[in-house]
């Protein structure tokens, strides 16, 4: 039976047709990756490219065992030799960039001085190549470099490989009408008119669009609602405590204040970050901080802030990203795992308005920042929102080619938004 097969199994078939359109698709999603500025799309548009890559590596290396395993039908009747040596090469080709471009693109990954991890479709870990992560600056980056170069040539020798293939099937469908197509679409017949040709046709086509069409999610931490202008009143929350008629009626005497008050944030407070990368807002926040607060609008002068941040808690809805911004290249939390803002001197600027001077230490730099923020007081609940921006580069948040402000700006917009009860 093997002898007079006159077809691929079917599962070849499938798996055949599978990997040559997320190739197709592949090639249109580098393209865009690479020809795109670096922000939030491209990389969403990389961590994709990396997912069809890993995917069209496990087909092949399934597709290899299996032709292995399982005979190929026969060359067509009289087919000169030359042209079977060349189909035996260009097959065997296709074997060595369907494993070879995946590997050399795990290579780059493996290697990247930014360690960042990699979640097929964003949902499955996938590992390093052992050891290479781990390799010292300078080998790593010889291994980095073998990488690009492998992946270029073989990028290259694809789209020599594709042409040759294509022009080999139409030449054998149309000029030799031999039996080459039915191999792989099963009942195909010779010629131009054969409905699976163009059926095969439209697929290219229909790849293609959907490879210059496809435009990702980017997804960005609820961190928006937290982004909000000082200048909007801010309401007291509604609590069970508040609605009741005594505590409506009963503000807190002034002289209770004279003296700074010790202050207890409540759950549900949010500190985020609005970063522009590449011309487009990425926003974020910090799931772990806290807040000691001993803090009097009547005792200014002796009030008190202390904030403490997690580094390793940034989240901006990419879990990729996520797991890089704790590394040297940004946060570094590893050797500063907290950020810390001190104020000990607070000015009044308007009613319930109020600027905090202190110190941010971040990242092992300590810089002076101002915090501008409102304040409601309502019984024993304080309501407080603040916006400031700082520069991310004096303290060295982006290091690297992420230190350049063409990318990522060098102004990062910070917001916090809290409710804090009297102790």
């Amino acid at each position: 039976m093997a002898a007079t097969r006159t077809r691929y199994t079917t599962v070849a078939i499938v798996i055949h047709w599978l990997i040559a359109a997320a190739i197709i698709f592949q090639i249109i999603l580098g393209w865009r990756a690479g020809d795109g500025p670096k922000g939030p799309t491209t990389f969403a548009l990389f961590q994709l490219h990396k997912s069809i890559g890993i995917t069209i590596l496990l087909l092949s290396l399934f597709r290899l065992a299996w032709k292995l395993t399982h005979r190929s039908p026969p060359p067509p009747m009289g087919q000169p030799n030359w042209e079977k040596i060349a189909s035996h090469v260009v097959h065997a080709g296709f074997y060595v960039i369907m494993i070879g471009l995946p590997l050399t693109g795990w290579l780059i990954v493996s290697t990247s001085r930014t360690n960042i991890p990699t979640l097929l479709f964003g949902a499955i870990p996938w590992p390093h190549l052992p050891l290479l992560p781990d390799l010292a600056a300078g080998a790593k980056g010889v291994w980095h470099e073998i990488g690009e170069i492998g992946h270029g040539v073989l990028v290259k020798t694809t789209y020599l490989l594709l042409l040759l293939h294509l022009g080999a099937v139409a030449k054998h469908q149309i000029l030799d009408k031999d039996e080459v197509l039915s191999h792989m679409a099963p009942g195909a017949r010779p010629g131009w008119k054969e409905p699976r040709a163009w059926l095969a046709a439209a697929g290219l086509a229909a790849v293609i669009a959907a490879g210059y069409l496809y435009m990702p999610t980017v997804k960005a931490a609820p961190a928006s609602a937290v982004v909000e202008d000082i200048d909007r009143p801010v309401a007291a929350p509604v609590t069970p405590e508040a609605t009741t008629p005594a505590d409506a009626a009963a503000p807190v005497a002034e002289s209770a204040l004279k003296d700074p008050v010790a202050w207890t944030m409540s759950k549900g407070g949010k500190l985020g970050f609005t970063a522009t990368w590449s011309g487009e807002a990425l926003e974020g926040s910090f799931t772990r901080w806290t807040a000691d607060i001993l803090f009097s609008p009547e005792a200014l002068d002796r009030s008190k802030l202390t904030v403490s941040i997690d580094t390793a808690s940034a989240r901006t809805g990419d879990e990729q990203r996520d797991q890089s911004l704790p590394s040297a290249d940004f946060f570094d939390s590893a050797t500063h795992p907290k950020a810390i803002f001190t104020a000990t001197k607070f000015r009044k600027t308007g009613e319930g308005r109020y600027v905090a001077d202190g110190t941010l230490a971040l990242r092992g730099v300590s810089k002076p920042l101002s915090l501008p923020f409102s304040l409601k007081i309502d019984g024993d609940t304080a309501t407080a929102r603040g916006v400031t921006t700082l520069d991310r580069t004096t303290f060295g948040v982006g290091q690297g080619e992420w230190a350049s402000t063409d990318q990522i700006a060098a102004k990062v917009r910070v917001s916090f938004s809290l409710t804090a009860k009297r102790k």
